[in-house]
């Protein structure tokens, strides 16, 4: 009989009490590693966020170098564009937001006073049960206590909000400099790589660019295209302050799944202080943009789905948001689909092995 340390099930047990033992271990120092965490993410946050639009923008800069335009003055000249773009759209927007924020300021006791209001309704109904009353003004004392709570941390860190104004600053400069020398880092990393190991690292990158190359940048697109299609519905059914809500709506269209519903919410609340109809429509008008956006907008503009299962998405999600918030859930798919690539060429390149 053979013995039981010879076992695969002895094996299976000695991995899973390894693997208990490396989590003790990374619980026990998890302080030391949430500060590592910290101070990297402060270091390499404007990095990310170049290395980003710069994997945006490098495609138009390389068909302008491609036709005998220098690299930085391709460069340049992008940068230029965008910025008077930006500059011209901004110059019509910003009046309306300020106009909207300014009516939304003015309207906010008369918002106060009737939902004020619909809450002493619901309390006055007598076919409502105690129960559902009592957890109503339960959820909303809980709200208006994390809202005058989140109030509070944002004045108290107004250091962090300098750190991000002068990250902002920065990242230009970053994402002018990697888009310069892009290829020279490209032919720099590809020199670390040991010469019998770099056909397989450019098939890695290749693959890699493209899982992600229609993708981050078609989701740009379909956001503005979005928001665009949300605020021409807001501004249709006589939504107030339609310019705002719809931007909240392209931002958070960006992430998978969830997003339209992060983004929808807004509205179905401003909504709801005007009337049950105006709630209705604007259900109606996120409905229409998010069948456009799956049936129409994105196969046309992203094309090629990252070919990941909605279990591993709504995974990769919950992991990016609790690790990094908002940005987490923007950058969890992308990261997520770069891994499986990675894992895929890892797998393949051990059954290469192990048949040779």
């Amino acid at each position: 009989m053979e013995p039981f340390y010879k076992k695969r099930m002895f094996t299976v047990l000695i991995y899973i009490i390894l693997c208990l033992l490396i989590l003790f271990m990374l619980l026990q120092i998890k302080p030391m590693l949430l500060g590592i965490y910290r101070f990297l993410k402060e270091i390499l946050t404007p990095f990310i966020i170049a290395m980003i639009i710069s994997y945006v923008l490098n495609p138009v800069v390389s068909i302008l170098n491609a036709r005998k335009m220098p690299r930085p003055v391709a460069v340049l000249t992008i940068y230029t564009v965008f910025i008077v773009s930006v500059t011209v759209v901004m110059m019509n927007i910003i009046p309306m937001f300020m106009k909207q924020l300014q009516e939304l300021n003015a309207h906010l006791p008369q918002l106060a006073m009737k939902a004020q209001s619909i809450v002493d309704g619901v309390n006055h109904e007598k076919s409502i049960p105690d129960s559902i009353r009592s957890g109503i003004n339960q959820a909303l004392a809980k709200l208006e206590n994390s809202i005058t709570a989140a109030i509070s941390e944002y004045i108290n860190e107004i250091g962090s909000t300098i750190n991000m104004l002068f990250v902002a600053f920065i990242v230009p400069f970053l994402a002018f400099y990697i888009l310069k020398d892009f290829q020279l880092i490209e032919k720099t990393a590809l020199a670390i790589v040991p010469k019998t190991q770099r056909k397989q690292v450019i098939t890695l990158l290749v693959d890699m660019d493209t899982a992600l190359g229609n993708y981050i940048r078609g989701q740009f697109l379909v956001c503005v295209i979005i928001g665009g299609l949300a605020y021409a519905g807001y501004w249709l059914i006589g939504m107030p302050y339609p310019l705002l809500l719809a931007s909240l709506v392209a931002v958070f269209n960006i992430i998978p799944y969830l997003g339209p519903f992060f983004g929808a919410a807004p509205a179905i609340i401003m909504a709801s202080t005007v009337s049950l109809k105006m709630v209705l429509l604007v259900v109606v008008v996120n409905t229409i943009c998010q069948v456009l956006e799956g049936n129409v907008i994105s196969p046309q503009v992203v094309g090629r789905s990252l070919k990941m299962h909605p279990l591993v998405i709504i995974f990769a999600l919950l992991v990016g948001g609790e690790i990094a918030g908002v940005p987490g859930l923007i950058l969890a798919v992308p990261f997520f689909a770069v891994m499986k690539v990675i894992l895929q060429h890892v797998f393949m390149y051990y059954i290469h092995r192990r048949a040779v």
